[in-house]
């Protein structure tokens, strides 16, 4: 992306906090007095009383996605936006986060540096999924994960894994969480499951409670694609903690790497193992 052809941004809020009205005049404040017009989505916008587009509109007349709110806001936007392959922004109102790491009061001095070709595009995997509800096929992207786990609290689930169509495991017990590198910090490491650097091509297979010791978390290189099936009942399906699907016994989910990668802007000098630190208290 060439930092001469941002002439328009779309820009996200997070839902149900009219409280960001505020800032979001702020933010159009600070793009406007760079000569960038600003547009908003008619979600957004109905929620602070401001006129906006549809979301598809907006991401096919804008040069950039900029997010207020936090990680789960630009996580639902990337998945959302991702079609249209358009960098994304993430603009945090609250606590730092793992992937919207610029302040609303850091925002002028960034964007003029943005102009000044000061800044640095990160390409992350995304995790692509096939599945059929009601005889149709449908698909999916998570940026952070996909969970397969139990339909019901009383029972444990078995799933079996084939990796490239050949048998690799059965899982047993209360699920699989299967992680890009960039949800490797969510779920998955709340789950026992390994740290990954976030621009490498890579994704995890965690068990979540595991009735057996022996299984343990796989970091699979991403030229690998899965296929994961409950054969003796029937699952729940989660992506990105947002999208819940019901599988039916016997019914299988394909998981892969998506060929195309999300586009994040950050600042040139943004360091990850800074954030790691920050947000785990590591060194404390």
């Amino acid at each position: 992306m060439q930092e001469k052809s941002i002439k328009k941004v779309g820009v996200v809020l997070r839902p149900s906090t009219p409280e960001l009205k505020e800032s979001y005049f702020q933010l159009e404040k600070v793009f406007t007095n760079h000569a960038i017009e600003v547009q908003i989505d008619s979600v957004s916008g109905g929620m602070i009383g401001v006129m906006g587009m549809d979301f598809d509109l907006l991401c096919e007349n804008s040069d950039l996605l900029v997010t207020l709110g936090g990680d789960g806001t630009l996580i639902s936007v990337v998945r959302r936006s991702f079609k249209h392959d358009i960098p994304v922004l993430g603009v945090y109102a609250g606590t730092l986060g793992f992937l919207a790491d610029i302040k609303l009061e850091e925002l002028d001095s960034f964007v003029e540096s943005m102009m000044q070709g000061d800044f640095r595009v990160d390409e992350r995997s995304i995790l692509e999924a096939t599945f059929t509800q009601n005889h149709k096929e449908i698909k999916q992207y998570a940026f952070n994960d996909i969970v397969l786990t139990r339909h019901s609290v009383s029972n444990m689930i078995h799933i079996e894994t084939l990796v490239d169509s050949k048998a690799f495991n059965t899982y047993f017990g209360d699920g699989v969480i299967v992680s890009t590198p960039t949800g490797s910090t969510a779920y998955n490491l709340s789950a026992g499951g390994p740290v990954l650097f976030p621009l490498t091509n890579v994704f995890a297979l965690t068990p979540i409670c595991p009735h057996s010791l022996t299984q343990r978390p796989v970091v699979l290189p991403g030229k690998f694609a899965i296929e994961m099936k409950t054969p003796k009942e029937r699952a729940l399906l989660i992506i990105d903690g947002q999208d819940k699907y019901e599988l039916e016994q016997d019914e299988s989910i394909h998981i892969k790497l998506a060929q195309k990668r999300v586009k994040l802007i950050h600042r040139d000098a943004f360091n990850y193992f800074d954030v790691l630190k920050e947000k785990l208290g590591w060194g404390d």
